[in-house]
């Protein structure tokens, strides 16, 4: 803690030297789901403190999370291209409907662990650059995860092949083709319906974060698999033309800032899957009471089976709905990190 404290110092006494240089600037950003922590003590802190203080009060920002506005998710980046923003926060997977792309590095069933993901997002980020430049007038400027997503539920859930007849909220076109594959019926909700969802009985399972049903109270579920689907892929997104109307300096300046909040949100996204699923559990949960769902952990069986489903159902479904282009360009990428080949 003492060394995060020295390290904001440092970037105050660093931003009142840069304030000299820096021209004003206040810019609209809209920012992902308000209630995750990663919001509340990264994303808001970040627009509303730091960058102000790093700036010598040169830089603010119109921040508000893209629920605290009314919207779902999905049309985030859409209001983004249309200039009613600089930036945005979103999670790639809200977008696939849109550009099916947008889950090429965080497939269902394709990272087996953190390591895997994080090389994934990397090989992929120029593809997915130049993709969001070329159109959509965008550029993303990080590319971080949330926690692992796995999936929450209403009746006991053993393993994945009690997935069939199920009703499970998804959230991007990989997550709805994994639960098809063994059944069940993907369910397209917003995330703030779906507590009430899992308490009345409408939906049997939805998949989040490990700390992200948490937050949301999905108190709804009763049994909590700790298999990870896959990392809940998210960036952070500019308007090009809005970019380009701030300073060079300003550009700059933020960039730098951006790329240490990124590797922020990666650490503290890892860190906290465990802290997820002892909360969601039997604790101890540093966030307040633990919920008491019964943990289930996957089986090596269900290890297999989570692959099975990849090369069977969410590769050829997505490659498919992607293009051949984008399938190459995949395969010269994620592909040599996976020791895969899309068709």
């Amino acid at each position: 803690m003492k060394t995060f404290i020295l390290t904001l110092g440092l970037l105050g006494l660093a931003g009142g030297a840069a304030a000299e240089t820096l021209p004003k600037a206040n810019i609209t950003v809209i920012g992902n789901l308000g209630i995750t922590t990663q919001s509340r003590q990264l994303e808001a802190p970040f627009w509303a403190k730091r960058v102000p203080e790093a700036s010598g009060g040169a830089i603010t920002a119109n921040f508000k999370p893209w629920n605290e506005l009314g919207l779902k998710g999905p049309e985030l980046f859409r209001i983004l291209a249309r200039g009613q923003a600089t930036l945005a926060h979103g999670q790639l997977g809200h977008h696939a409907g849109d550009a099916p792309i947008n889950d090429g590095n965080d497939l269902a069933g394709m990272s087996p662990d953190w390591e895997t993901f994080r090389k994934a997002t990397e090989a992929f980020r120029p593809v997915l650059t130049a993709f969001y430049e070329k159109n959509l007038g965008l550029r993303p400027i990080t590319m971080q995860s949330y926690q692992s997503q796995v999936l929450y539920c209403r009746p006991e859930l053993k393993g994945l092949a009690d997935l069939k007849g199920k009703r499970v909220r998804t959230s991007g076109a990989s997550q709805g083709d994994f639960i098809a594959h063994f059944g069940g019926i993907p369910v397209d909700m917003a995330f703030g319906e779906v507590q009430q969802a899992l308490s009345q009985g409408t939906i049997d399972c939805a998949i989040t974060g490990t700390l992200g049903g948490y937050t949301a109270k999905w108190t709804g579920a009763r049994f909590l698999y700790t298999l990870p689907i896959n990392y809940g892929a998210n960036a952070i997104v500019a308007n090009i033309a809005e970019w380009n109307r701030l300073d060079p300096k300003v550009q700059g300046f933020l960039s730098q800032e951006l790329k240490t909040l990124e590797g922020e949100m990666w650490a503290l996204n890892r860190s906290e899957d465990e802290v997820g699923i002892a909360c969601n559990t039997t604790g101890p949960c540093p966030l307040g009471a633990p919920v008491g769902m019964k943990r289930v952990d996957p089986s090596p069986e269900d290890i297999e089976l989570r692959r099975k489903a990849l090369l069977e159902t969410v590769l050829p479904r997505w490659g498919q709905r992607c293009g051949a282009e984008c399938v190459r360009l995949w395969n010269d990428t994620v592909g040599k990190v996976v020791n895969l080949e899309a068709r």
